[in-house]
This record gives structure tokens, C-alpha cells and sequence, in this order.
């Protein structure tokens, strides 16, 4: 059995808009620079010892029409003035022999700052589960950020995060993605 495990991970995002709907999430693709790829969605682990790289960088390891993998957030709207927000968050623990986790906030009427929270929330709040970690869910990010960053057992979280507003007559698509690339 072949086993796939990342070595590297990149986040881009992009906005798209088009009369189509379809047409409007290959240009968000476009603009995020993955079109030309066969984008297969995973779910939320960041493997052990698993790099993010810049998306410069990143791009150097694929090849147009390759099967890719990712993790994709996803909004889209037709409603003119329609806030649509897509975000993808990064929790990785300290420990690197150890998996972090990657989230997907897909929103409507949410501003950046609003998506990009909740994408790192939730990726922390996955992550530090796992390490026996619980906190109120009511809570501040801004309140569990600073505990968790205490605890010594995180050392980044991060996000990307697209927002647009609907445009009249068009579709808008936002996406936020996490590549995974693999040593070649």
C-alpha cells in the first residue's frame, strides 16, 4: 500500500466571479494559482514533522493536471452585497513527531477578522483535544489563544483567509486553500 504523508504544506487563497457558478469557482482557482491541478479534498490532519512553505515555493512541487491534495474552504454567493468569507486554520503543536490540524470555515455575512478567528479557534480547539486540553467554547479566541500559547504545547497557529461581497448579476466564490506537496 503506498503511503501518503505531506512533507509540505502551502495556503493560498483567491476570488472569483462569473455569471456561472462553476465559472466562478474555476476563476477563484485561478486567482488562488491552483486551477491547472485535480484538487482531491482531505480532511484536517497536518502530518508530523509536515513544513509550511510559501506558495512560491509550493508551486515548484506540482505539476499541471496532477492529483493534488488539499484542504479547501469554500463560500460562494449571487446575492449583490452578500459577504462571503473562506478560511482554512492552522494549529500545529510544538512537539513535531506530533499531527496538528488544519479547519475550514466556509461564511456568509462574516468579515475577515470574524472568519480568520474562528479558523484558528477551531484548529486549536481540534488540536487541543487531542492533548487533553478543554475550554469554553463561549470564550474569546483572543482569551484561548493566549492559554494555549502559555501552555507550552503549541507552537503556531495560523490562517489564510478570502473574503468578498456579491456582485450584482454575478456568482462570487471565495476559496482558501491548504496544499499538501510531497519531496519529490
Amino acid at each position: 500500500m503506498l503511503d501518503l504523508v505531506p512533507t509540505h504544506v502551502f495556503l493560498t487563497k483567491g476570488v472569483g466571479r462569473h455569471k456561472y457558478q462553476l465559472k466562478s469557482f474555476e476563476e477563484a482557482l485561478r486567482n488562488a494559482g491552483v486551477a491547472e491541478l485535480n484538487l482531491v479534498q482531505v480532511s484536517s490532519i497536518l502530518p508530523p514533522y509536515c513544513k509550511i512553505i510559501s506558495r512560491d515555493k509550493g508551486m515548484k512541487y506540482l505539476t499541471p493536471g496532477a492529483i493534488s491534495f488539499c484542504v479547501m474552504a469554500r463560500a460562494d454567493t449571487d446575492e449583490h452585497g452578500r459577504l462571503v468569507a473562506s478560511s482554512v486554520g492552522v494549529a500545529m503543536p510544538k512537539d513535531k513527531t506530533k499531527w496538528g490540524y488544519l479547519s475550514e470555515v466556509h461564511g456568509h455575512g462574516m468579515n475577515r477578522l470574524q472568519a480568520s478567528d474562528m479558523a484558528e479557534d477551531l484548529a486549536a480547539g481540534m488540536l487541543g483535544t487531542t492533548m487533553g486540553m478543554e475550554f469554553d467554547p463561549d470564550k474569546a479566541w483572543s482569551e484561548k489563544e493566549q492559554a494555549y500559547k502559555s501552555s507550552g504545547l503549541f507552537i503556531k497557529t495560523s490562517n489564510i483567509t478570502q473574503t468578498a461581497k456579491g456582485q450584482k448579476d454575478l456568482w462570487t466564490t471565495t476559496v482558501a486553500i491548504a496544499m499538501f506537496v510531497f519531496d519529490k
